[in-house]
């Protein structure tokens, strides 16, 4: 059994480490004796989204998103087919805003793949904090938020609603998208080296996409589980 993952322009999109999320997914995965293969997509050639169990997308400033978008408007369509046939995609700051419908700069807008009906706008100043969150399925959630624009979900699932921080525009406490098995949000940190519940839940979503059994051995997260509480109490004065 093997796992594929696409980074999509880690040269570019890799923004306070993000892909420190890679490597958590990978080694979940070995750990349980899941084989696990990482391809970086850096150039304009093709790819077939259909031989990736998951698709990952990094943030990136506002200059490198530029770089970037006509890479990824070229292959929206199929982006696009696979996110709408249930692939597993993960974003994060600049490539959550990417999947919206744009980006409005100062003095220009950069286009967006319009998978979500998100819309994004920068703010006069930058939203910068830690994140704590709150999911019904996954309990908290903690990371880092280091964003300029203000993004507005509409009708979509947040990821979460904010007990700390900005989350996606600082004014209607809510985080992220969830939709269909897309996770899209602000959160650096990485998000998930601190949050396994939700590691896992990607885990899960890779391997129910192949046919796969979804029942994960445990691991012991004492460690990460540490760090994510200490987050927790410290800014949302929770105690789990």
């Amino acid at each position: 059994m093997k796992l594929k993952i696409a980074h999509l322009y880690p040269d570019l999109l890799n923004l306070y480490g993000d892909i420190g999320n890679i490597t958590t997914l990978k080694k979940r995965c070995e750990w349980r004796g899941i084989e696990t293969q990482v391809d970086s997509v850096c150039g304009s050639e093709k790819i077939s989204f259909t031989d990736y169990d998951l698709v990952f997308l990094g943030g990136g400033s506002d200059r490198e998103q530029l770089l970037v978008r006509d890479k990824l408007i070229a292959k929206k369509k199929d982006i696009s087919a696979y996110v709408e046939n249930g692939g597993v995609l993960v974003a994060v700051c600049g490539g959550y805003q990417l999947l919206g419908s744009y980006y409005k700069l100062e003095k220009e807008t950069i286009q967006g793949l319009e998978i979500l009906n998100i819309q994004t706008e920068v703010g006069k100043t930058r939203l910068i904090s830690d994140v704590v969150l709150e999911n019904d399925r996954f309990g908290t959630i903690v990371g880092f938020e280091n964003h300029g624009g203000r993004t507005y979900i509409n009708e979509h699932t947040p990821l979460g609603k904010v007990l700390y921080g900005n989350g996606n525009n600082g004014t209607d406490g809510f985080e992220g998208v969830l939709y269909k098995n897309v996770i899209a949000t602000y959160l650096h940190g990485s998000l998930l080296p601190k949050n396994p519940v939700l590691s896992d839940h990607i885990i899960k979503m890779m391997l129910e996409q192949r046919g796969l059994p979804t029942d994960l051995a445990p691991l012991d997260d004492t460690i990460e589980m540490n760090a994510h509480k200490y987050i927790v109490d410290r800014f949302a004065g929770k105690k789990e």
